[in-house]
């Protein structure tokens, strides 16, 4: 640490206040106010409002600082105009004589996953207390120090956000191109395509079937289980798999995985597909996914994965399906929908082009995935070395 920095408390240097908690009944989907919850905070850019008059200490506005402390971590420095923001959301009151704002901003960036690991309570929701944070340690240098290195974070970080920002264009250009492609294979179909419900190119061994219901609890070495939350990848491999007491799966052999079948999601994110790999035969799956395996006489199964992908596959999907908290379809509707089936000569043409390029499509994914993450590393290093004195 430099000479003439101080270390204090969190609380010596700014106020934590709280925001306010609500009733379901007081959550309007219109009204003067927006509430600001944490997940509004983040990515959720669904709003409820309130017509309450509160005290001025439970509104934000903009140019306040705020920190989520609840579920989601982290700070802000809020641009969205006046707002009655959530118990789970703090409002920081700065010092200004002795910490300027975006000095603190930029510490609440460096800190909060150490808040996180040393502070975080709670077993089914992680939360960081106020008193725990108030007696947070925090570097303090003079004001013209601390506006010295905001300034070189600023410049830093702006250039950080256009890399970034040309790096998740690039990704998303990336997987346009396939999605394209796969758009336009699909589309022009010859005349001698045949047009089939799921349930009649499916192998005669595969019934289109729910999965577990009630998987229970975590069972070492038990049965292995893919979950919808587990199709985050083309192919599902063993690792990380819940595993569950093999009983549990007893009733549901018309699930059991042979390996290399499609698992279809059909409760939550309809529609999503992935590959069982070999090393999964023998495994099941849960309620919200349905394995799928195509007669090998109808459709090649190397094209099956992006037949299952295709927009008039994925329109018919969205269709049917239903519900308000949980999105999902019926077996009867997926057992029903139609797909275009061309010759298998056809098929291995077309799934060979369409391998090779979701192949590049891949590799350039893990590319910008990486130059993200890297992206990312470099900014916690700024961060690093600014509250460590070293910039």
């Amino acid at each position: 640490m430099k000479r003439k920095w101080q270390t204090k408390k969190l609380h010596q240097v700014c106020k934590l206040l709280n925001g306010r908690a609500y009733n379901k009944s007081e959550l309007l989907d219109d009204g003067r106010y927006p509430v600001l919850r944490v997940g509004n905070f983040f990515t959720n850019n669904h709003w409820y409002y309130s017509d309450l008059e509160l005290e001025e200490s439970k509104y934000c506005d903009t140019g306040d600082l705020l920190y989520a402390w609840s579920a989601s971590f982290g700070p802000r420095i809020w641009t969205g105009g006046k707002a009655i923001f959530h118990y789970h959301i703090w409002k920081v009151v700065h010092d200004h004589k002795q910490v300027d704002k975006k000095y603190l901003f930029y510490f609440f960036q460096w800190d909060t996953e150490q808040a996180k690991a040393e502070q975080g309570a709670g077993t089914t929701m992680l939360h960081v207390s106020m008193g725990s944070m108030n007696e947070r340690d925090i570097q303090i240098p003079p004001l013209p120090e601390q506006q010295r290195i905001v300034a070189l974070l600023d410049e830093a970080f702006a250039g950080l956000a256009t890399a970034k920002a040309n790096a998740e264009r690039n990704l998303q250009n990336a997987r346009a191109v396939f999605e394209s492609h796969l758009a336009v294979t699909f589309s022009q179909r010859g005349d001698d395509w045949a047009e089939m419900s799921l349930d009649e190119v499916v192998d005669p061994s595969c019934t289109l079937s729910y999965g577990i219901v009630q998987p229970g609890e975590d069972h070492l070495d038990g049965l292995p289980v893919v979950r919808p939350t587990d199709l985050a990848s083309k192919v599902i491999c063993l690792e990380g798999l819940k595993r569950i007491d093999p009983r549990r799966a007893e009733g549901y052999r018309r699930t059991a995985l042979q390996g290399s079948e499609l698992l279809l999601c059909v409760r939550g994110s309809t529609g999503v597909v992935s590959i069982a790999a070999p090393e999964l035969r023998g495994a099941n799956v849960t309620r919200g996914i349905v394995p799928v395996r195509f007669n090998p006489d109808l459709v090649l199964p190397e094209l099956g994965y992006y037949l299952m992908k295709s927009g008039h596959v994925q329109s018919q999907i969205r269709e049917k399906t239903y519900g308000a908290a949980l999105m999902q379809i019926n077996i009867r509707d997926l057992r029903a929908i139609t797909l275009f089936v061309p010759s298998l000569k056809e098929q291995s043409v077309m799934a060979l082009t369409m391998s090779e390029l979701d192949a590049e499509v891949q590799h350039l994914t893990h590319l910008y995935e990486r130059k993200l993450a890297a992206l990312e590393e470099l900014k916690q290093s700024l961060l690093q070395q600014a509250f460590n004195g070293e910039l």
